[in-house]
């Protein structure tokens, strides 16, 4: 676990470039072809570890396939070993979701591209494929940094696309594909794509492993769905608050037709739930670091020490100008605990001196996500 990146220094993954000039020339933009990302294999990714982890029920995969006929199947995890094709046989592909969540390495892995607000950046997807293994052409919706880990893929994209898909295969793959550019990425080789252009990656020769590096997206209509659930859970908690009235309501002879003072009433109702900026970030903070569906922490009683503390791999903490936000908590950050609480987010770990300097209440929230198995003490100064 590092420090995330300087925006102003070059960094190898991207080219020589700086994650400033990254994120003003292509972020959203335009591809990036980076060779030599990375210096070669990440050894730890084998597929062995993937396979072990698509095996258990706390981790989402899928298996794809392909028949020579060109019939596409597709199968979700947990899977049991002998369930699994040969790695000899070609043309399918085990994908594995949030290994970041499961493997230190990866999620260091992740780390690294934390130029990118913890907001926006997802988790860390990543494949094996015999030879000839894919998903076939589509496209995504957000961001990806596609890292070949292992083996070789060969990726072709394009801007310029037919929409169309293929009905009868069981997941989004194009009907016609035309590739714009094409790219053999080796180990340590990386391939950036803004949103919105398809891609293509077929391995070649078998043991490819590619990281995916996805970005979050939320569509507008989820996101509001979402906040507008915790306001009114919230609302609800403080009480039902006013009640329609209508003393000056007259006898009508339209008694199917709802009242003008009443559609007046449920307008200001929504306006009022929404209308506090501070609230909508709240829930929004909440939001964005509710864990996964997946997640399991190890909640456990733990003998507090005068040690540093680092965030579980797990842990997803947030924080604005008024609160911490981590797993779907919020806290009211007092002035003198917001420092050390926000060095925690960024830094993803805090040094027993700036634990020791901490407040009371702060260390008692420290605790607290100890037990919870959020954070785990460290040794060191």
């Amino acid at each position: 676990m590092s420090a995330p990146p300087h925006p102003h220094r070059p960094l190898r993954l991207l080219g020589g470039l700086t994650p400033a000039q990254f994120m003003r020339r292509h972020w959203q933009k335009r591809p990036l072809l980076i060779r030599g990302a990375l210096a070669g294999e990440v050894p730890s990714l084998s597929r062995a570890r993937l396979f072990a982890l698509a095996c258990s029920a706390r981790v989402e995969s899928r298996l794809v396939s392909r028949t020579g006929r060109g019939a596409w199947t597709l199968a979700h995890g947990p899977f049991s070993r002998g369930a699994l094709p040969a790695p000899t046989r070609p043309r399918w592909t085990l994908l594995v979701q949030g290994v970041d969540l499961h493997d230190e390495t990866a999620r260091d892995l992740l780390d690294e591209f934390r130029f990118v607000p913890d907001a926006r950046l997802d988790d860390l997807m990543v494949s094996w494929a015999s030879d000839g293994g894919g998903v076939g052409p589509h496209v995504d919706s957000y961001d990806v940094f596609l890292l070949q880990a292992r083996g070789r893929r060969r990726w072709r994209i394009a801007r310029r696309f037919d929409a169309a898909l293929r009905r009868e295969v069981p997941f989004k793959v194009l009907r016609r594909f035309a590739a714009e550019e094409e790219h053999l990425l080796e180990p340590g080789d990386m391939l950036y794509l803004p949103p919105g252009w398809a891609h293509d990656g077929v391995a070649e020769g078998g043991d490819c492993i590619t990281c995916s590096i996805g970005c979050r997206a939320p569509r507008r209509a989820d996101l509001a769905v979402e906040l507008v659930e915790r306001l009114l859970d919230r609302a609800a908690g403080g009480g039902a608050g006013a009640l329609y009235g209508d003393p000056q309501q007259v006898a009508t002879r339209t008694p199917a037709r709802v009242p003008a003072a009443l559609r007046g009433f449920a307008a200001a109702a929504v306006r009022r739930l929404v209308s506090n900026r501070r609230d909508v970030g709240r829930a929004l903070g909440e939001a964005l670091t509710k864990p996964k569906a997946h997640v399991e922490f190890d909640a456990r009683p733990r003998r507090w020490r005068s040690a540093g503390v680092a965030l579980d791999r797990q842990t997803a903490m947030l924080y604005d100008d008024e609160h911490v936000y981590i797993n779907g908590e919020s806290h009211r950050a007092a002035r003198k605990d917001a420092a050390p609480l926000r060095r925690l987010a960024d830094q993803r770990r805090l040094s027993a001196a700036a634990v020791r300097a901490a407040s009371a209440d702060a260390r008692a929230l420290l605790r607290a996500w100890c037990r919870a198995g959020w954070l785990r003490q460290e040794g060191g100064r």
